[in-house]
């Protein structure tokens, strides 16, 4: 009895997975930014009937600082460490987007993914610069960081290549506006997941066996 309840169980298990990617598509999204910032771009994504989508993620970026004296030196120390303990001016934003899937080929291994959404952003930035004569091992300035927050506009619109059902690459410019910043820029990056549904998936397949 008890194997009867496993095995239907397990078909139960299956049935509504194949369910599921009949019509559902979840994967995650990584990309560099470059642009007036530049940094990373995390999401974890969900596309239904391959249609419509939603997403949330995070984007982390920093610059050279805008406020930083030109005479500004890391020092010393600052060079052993390759610059890492520089000052930067950092942008950061939690998101959720909105968008819809237009596809570029009949195959579907071309797609726009036209994203829109809002974002909660955190701004942190070096301020009250005081010079520091005995420099050598260290920065020759002093500062700290002023932080405050508030809400934007994120417009990302993402040309996906789900080459497979599981991985692909993707480029994506982004616009990111409240009213403090702007940033603009464009990203690189990969796909991995469930991302074409089932059904269209053997479409896709065999549009590109067949296709001359």
């Amino acid at each position: 009895m008890r194997k009867i309840i496993i095995i239907l169980l397990m078909f139960s298990s299956n049935f509504s997975i194949a369910q599921f990617e009949e019509n559902n598509a979840v994967y995650y999204t990584g990309e560099l930014n470059i642009g007036n910032y530049i940094g990373i771009d995390f999401n974890l994504n969900y596309v239904y009937k391959e249609k419509y989508s939603f997403k949330f993620g995070y984007t982390g970026n920093l610059r050279k600082p805008k406020t930083q004296p030109k005479d500004y030196t890391s020092g010393l120390i600052g060079a052993l460490f390759f610059g890492f303990e520089n000052p930067y001016d950092y942008l950061e934003n939690y998101q959720l987007g909105f968008g819809k899937i237009c596809k570029i080929n009949k195959a579907g291994t071309i797609r726009l993914n036209t994203s829109v959404g809002l974002g909660y952003t955190i701004i942190r930035e070096p301020v009250n610069w005081e010079r520091n004569e005995n420099s050598f091992l260290v920065e020759n300035y002093n500062w700290n960081y002023e932080k405050h927050n508030t809400i934007s506009l994120i417009i990302n619109p993402k040309i996906e290549f789900p080459f497979s059902r599981f991985y692909g690459l993707t480029i994506s410019p982004m616009t990111q506006i409240n009213k403090d910043r702007i940033y603009f820029g464009i990203g690189i990056g990969q796909m991995i997941g469930l991302l074409r549904n089932k059904k269209n998936n053997i479409k896709a397949d065999s549009s590109l066996e067949f296709e001359d």
